[in-house]
């Protein structure tokens, strides 16, 4: 293992308060809602069924801390077992969320947006896409992270791009007043720590978007958080905004996880606005390795202020909601051809990291080789009610 993969846990396990989500086999043969306890893991389903239920709860820390429950072993070897992908074992691990809407953020970094006006002008062609670069840098001539999107400045750089025909979809939610949200995957979708996210396989210039992932419940209260992989399919999205969705939606195309981290006195918003989010990208085909980092630092927004854009009197989310904050990170690194880019190969292992949240791994293949969603809502209901687990 490299060493950004050597610890998928908190370097502060001992402090850290985390739920998150296992399936146990034999004659429970279903999802579990697990607390994290100075490196042990407990079942406390019994106390909430749902971690969307769990979240919402006024004594959610005091339940996550001490609520009585089966301890189902070491998290060490839970999070080992996942990374072997060991499928048979009797407690495997899922992804922390389950009812939740999964929602993400676009271009909240200036880097990103960068690259998602490239992504337009090339029309999808990755081969467009260090000319474009280069001549977007040259004429923009600014140093778009110091503006406030919105704000005075932002509006006058708008005015002047709009009057020499270069205004971009991209600009308007990156700069403009307006955050870019959008439905990432549907609840019960994601895959978790160790699992294979998936690439429509008619994709053929893609990359890992490592973020934070906020934990928020239907009030808006931003209760935890955790990390995710917004798999992202540039030529797709690149071709027309419109198939956001297809370069989006795909099976396996979320992952979040290991766990949700819940804000304690030790961990809370404050820690995230300062956080370093680490990257690598290991090819088992052709030796390939990138690296690099987001720093939370440079985000447009405020990620309180995107939770507010995202939920209020205009839009509610009963079951709570998990929100992507965006990434600065779009890897141009070369790999196949020189002016090619960077571009997924199956079999990639990519590792999200930061010291607070752990470290999210995943392997890539495509979404049609990878095991079908079948575990949806209705299943978890039935699962749930079989075990009477309903009955409140």
């Amino acid at each position: 293992m490299t060493a950004i993969q050597a610890n998928p846990l908190p370097q502060d396990l001992d402090q850290a308060l985390m739920v998150g989500r296992v399936w146990r086999a034999g004659n429970i043969n279903g999802p579990a809602v697990v607390a994290v306890r100075k490196g042990r893991v407990v079942d406390i389903t019994r106390h909430a069924s749902t971690v969307s239920e769990l979240l919402e709860r006024d004594d959610l820390v005091a339940i996550a801390r001490g609520a009585e429950g089966e301890d189902l072993g070491d998290v060490n070897a839970l999070v080992a077992a996942a990374l072997q992908g060991d499928q048979g074992a009797d407690v495997r691990l899922l992804a922390p969320c389950d009812l939740q809407a999964i929602k993400a953020c676009g271009v909240t970094f200036a880097v990103s947006l960068l690259e998602r006006v490239i992504e337009e002008q090339a029309k999808g062609d990755p081969a467009r896409a260090s000319a474009l670069r280069q001549q977007l840098q040259e004429t923009i001539g600014t140093n778009l992270s110091e503006l406030e999107p919105g704000g005075e400045a932002a509006m006058r750089l708008k005015a002047d791009l709009s009057a020499r025909g270069m205004w971009s979809q991209y600009m308007e939610v990156g700069i403009g007043p307006d955050a870019e949200v959008f439905t990432k995957s549907q609840p019960m979708s994601a895959v978790g720590h160790g699992a294979a996210v998936g690439l429509h396989p008619s994709s053929h210039w893609n990359n890992p978007e490592p973020e934070i992932v906020l934990a928020v419940n239907s009030r808006a209260q931003v209760v935890g958080a955790t990390l995710g992989n917004d798999v992202n399919l540039r030529d797709i999205e690149g071709r027309s905004a419109l198939l956001l969705g297809k370069a989006k939606d795909n099976n396996g195309s979320c992952a979040i996880g290991p766990f949700i981290r819940l804000f304690d006195g030790d961990f809370d918003i404050d820690t995230l606005r300062n956080a370093e989010v680490r990257m690598r990208i290991e090819g088992v085909d052709d030796g390939f390795e990138l690296a690099g980092a987001s720093f939370m630092r440079e985000i447009s927004r405020d990620p309180l202020d995107l939770v507010r854009q995202t939920c209020g009197k205009h839009h509610q989310y009963p079951d709570g909601f998990m929100l992507f904050l965006g990434t600065m990170f779009s890897p141009i690194k070369d790999r196949d051809a020189q002016g090619g880019g960077f571009t997924h190969h199956a079999g990639d292992r990519v590792s999200i990291s930061t010291p607070s949240l752990g470290t999210l791994v995943n392997t890539v293949q495509r979404s049609d080789a990878i095991a079908p969603w079948t575990f949806g809502v209705r299943a978890l209901y039935a699962n749930l009610a079989q075990r009477g687990l309903l009955s409140k």
